[in-house]
């Protein structure tokens, strides 16, 4: 921010130098290819040991909030992921906002994963295995494409959803996570909202009203209390002296401004029931210390009360993007990041 006040550089594009890092060294594990499916980048990352039949495939959809994060930033988590599930692996690049605004972001996700059901079989890949998975807002990316092929009549159905501390509802951010974790890094509570308004070219005018809820438009708001009710979130994760704000004043402009961050490519946790009923089975990660943990929580509850199996990994001493510093060397892998990346691979490699 120091340096954009400067007019040095932009503060997304420090993000993306950031986090696109240092490259790894050649893998002599896996046939690396980079491609485009329907004009979308991607990678494909193949295993080289033998096999026996075909293998699984699993789309990748990263993290940043849709501004920033890239293939290459991910390099060494769809490698690991790769190698130790032998799966193969296809890292979506994704066109950024604001260069390409919302919602080219999950256009091109779902084109990728389309494009990749067609083809599947050229890759050694059986059609009926194909896992899409995704972090943070690559969780969120992950999750509407999962709906959005709810009704697909003309491919085989996602074998399974892998969702890593996904953003999944701007409609309240009053949770007990949201007051628990504002100020713990790297994502705090204006900080995300102040993102996610970044990412759909909003002013960030509207962050207080948002964040009192201002913006639930009346058709809505029934449906809000029944499905972000913090009475559906376990009594072990409330703080003792957590209250939930009962008033919140509407505004009918805040409202229309602010409708895009309602939508369920935004927000999947407000889809509809028949569209939950249909999702594949869901491996769900959460963190404690994240403000996003309680949207896991939620949507853990929706997707089971729908009958949807699921797989939960909460990691007690987990923080958000907990996962992606894992696999950049010891210094930044802690060791509760161990129990997740345990868990997705075996989840992978029970599909």
């Amino acid at each position: 921010k120091f340096l954009e006040k400067l007019g040095i550089s932009s503060e997304v594009h420090v993000l993306r130098t950031v986090m696109d890092g240092i490259p790894p060294f050649k893998d002599n594990q896996l046939l690396i290819k980079d491609l485009r499916f329907d004009k979308v980048k991607v990678r494909i990352y193949q295993p080289k040991a033998p096999t026996t039949g075909r293998r699984r495939g699993v789309l990748y959809f990263h993290g940043g909030v849709g501004l920033f994060g890239s293939i290459r930033a991910y390099e060494r988590t769809c490698r690991f992921f790769s190698k130790k599930s032998n799966s193969v692996f296809v890292s979506v690049g994704y066109r950024l906002a604001p260069e390409y605004p919302y919602p080219t972001q999950f256009e091109d996700c779902l084109a990728a994963t389309v494009h990749f059901m067609r083809i599947a079989e050229d890759y050694g890949v059986d059609p009926t295995r194909i896992i899409i998975c995704g972090d943070s807002s690559g969780g969120t990316l992950a999750a509407a494409v999962a709906q959005a092929m709810t009704n697909r009549k003309d491919l085989p159905k996602l074998r399974a959803q892998v969702l890593i501390y996904p953003f999944l509802q701007a409609a309240s951010f009053d949770l007990p996570s949201y007051e628990q974790n504002k100020g713990v890094p790297v994502l705090l509570k204006e900080r995300t909202l102040s993102l996610g308004l970044k990412y759909l070219n909003k002013g960030p005018a509207v962050i207080d009203a948002v964040l009192k809820g201002a913006h639930i438009p009346r058709d809505l708001e029934l449906k809000c209390k029944k499905w972000l009710n913090p009475d559906n979130i376990p009594e072990d994760f409330k703080p003792k002296d957590y209250q939930q704000r009962k008033e919140k004043e509407f505004s009918e402009e805040l409202s229309r401004l602010a409708r895009p961050i309602l939508d369920t490519i935004f927000s999947p946790l407000l889809a509809e029931d028949t569209v939950i009923a249909q999702l594949p089975e869901t491996f769900i990660l959460s963190c404690e210390f994240d403000v996003l943990r309680d949207d896991v929580l939620l949507y853990k509850k929706r997707l089971e009360d729908h009958g949807i199996k699921v797989t939960w990994c909460h990691l007690e001493q987990g923080f958000h993007g907990i996962i992606f510093l894992a696999n950049y060397g010891k210094i930044t892998s802690f060791r509760t990041a161990k129990k997740g990346l345990k868990m997705i691979v075996d989840f992978l490699k029970s599909i």
